[in-house]
């Protein structure tokens, strides 16, 4: 029997349920001297929440590895890993999106490469806002529009790389609007509240993520290029950890994913939850994850 047909004898421990915010960063394990082999930073995104529970569930249970989940803030996972508190995130948008956390904290990071690629983001509606009443960004402008959707775009948190581009974005094409904060799940929820309603609303949108699945959305276009273009989502681990843990590092930087496959696992883990929907893309995917774990093909 292999490693990866064992993998599922023990449930994933999670630690820090709480979101943390930019002020704090509690490690419960380490206050307790028992720090694990691995403390993972994560956000309530849904991609992070996918991939850094597979993460989480591979390295403990097929590599036997003592592993912490931390619930954190973007930010506080950045400063949490260049300060050593954090071992590693999972989430590291390049080149664009997170520009300004690997301007401050990159030195004292280690890129550990991509876990998926292709990943893109921008302002997003529902397909049935008419092409000839809003088409791009620039269109938010026009009074009509902007009456339309009440002068708001629902965001998710203040300190997340699409917030700082959205407000780039409105200063860009002269927007007057209120951008919204919420949480990645708020920011879902109220798009499905209005595409029942056939209601416009325009938000803060990024792939992967199961809400393209579930609703007929489209990206706006951005002529002057605010969003950027396709990005990559890194690993990123603290200074050193690579030589004190070259076996989960190498499982870092083995493990890659597709975009599609990502949004499939997300749009699963609705449906059933995160570890039933983890559980069958491992049990189909052996031989792959067997390499994520050892490096054998």
């Amino acid at each position: 029997m292999n490693k990866t047909s064992k993998l599922f004898k023990r449930p994933v421990r999670m630690i820090a349920a709480a979101l943390l915010v930019a002020t704090s960063v509690v490690l419960p394990a380490q206050a307790a001297g028992n720090r694990p082999d691995v403390i993972i930073g994560w956000t309530t995104w849904g991609d992070a929440e996918i991939v850094s529970k597979m993460a989480a569930i591979v390295l403990q249970q097929g590599m036997k590895k003592d592993v912490e989940l931390t619930l954190a803030d973007i930010s506080v996972q950045y400063r949490g890993v260049a300060d050593g508190d954090l071992d590693a995130m999972l989430m590291s948008w390049q080149p664009l999106t997170h520009k300004k956390y690997l301007e401050k904290y990159g030195d004292r990071l280690d890129d550990l490469g991509p876990i998926y690629e292709g990943a893109n983001l921008g302002l997003a509606v529902p397909a049935y806002v008419p092409e000839s009443e809003l088409k791009s960004v620039a269109d938010l402008a026009r009074p009509a529009v902007r009456k339309q959707l009440g002068g708001k775009i629902q965001g998710i948190s203040p300190n997340a790389g699409i917030s700082g581009m959205t407000e780039d974005a409105m200063q860009a094409y002269g927007l007057d609007y209120e951008l919204l904060p919420g949480t990645g799940p708020k920011m879902a929820m109220e798009i499905g509240k209005a595409v029942r309603k056939d209601r416009w609303i325009v938000a803060t949108a990024w792939r992967p993520h199961w809400k393209w699945a579930q609703y007929d959305l489209r990206y706006l276009d951005d002529p002057k290029g605010v969003f950027g273009g396709s990005e990559s989502v890194h690993a990123v681990v603290t200074k050193g950890f690579e030589q004190s843990h070259p076996d989960i590092a190498g499982f870092f930087k083995r493990m890659n994913l597709s975009v599609s496959e990502v949004e499939a696992l997300m749009n699963e883990a609705r449906k059933t939850s995160h570890r039933e929907a983890i559980y069958a893309w491992v049990k189909a995917h052996p031989d792959r994850v067997e390499y994520w774990m050892t490096g054998n093909r």
